[in-house]
C-alpha cells in the first residue's frame, strides 16, 4: 500500500522541519531541503533521524 497523499502533506522533516516528498523508487521520503532520506518499511515511514541518510539531490516523485 502506498504512502497516503493526506500523510504527505503533514509530514516534515524531523531535523530542519522542511517538506518531503516520496523517493521515485517509493521506498524513502526525502527532505527537499537537507536531502535526508527516511526509510519506508512496512508501509510505515521511519522518521526518525539516526535512521536517515543524507543523499544529493535525485529525483523525487512529485
Amino acid at each position: 500500500m502506498p504512502i497516503d497523499p493526506k500523510l504527505l502533506e503533514i509530514l516534515a522533516c524531523p531535523v530542519c522541519k522542511t517538506e518531503i516528498k516520496l523517493t521515485a523508487d517509493e521506498k524513502g521520503l526525502k527532505c527537499v531541503k537537507c536531502h535526508r532520506v527516511y526509510p519506508i518499511r512496512d508501509d510505515i515511514p521511519v522518521m526518525l533521524i539516526d535512521e536517515a541518510k543524507i543523499e544529493p539531490n535525485r529525483e523525487t516523485k512529485d
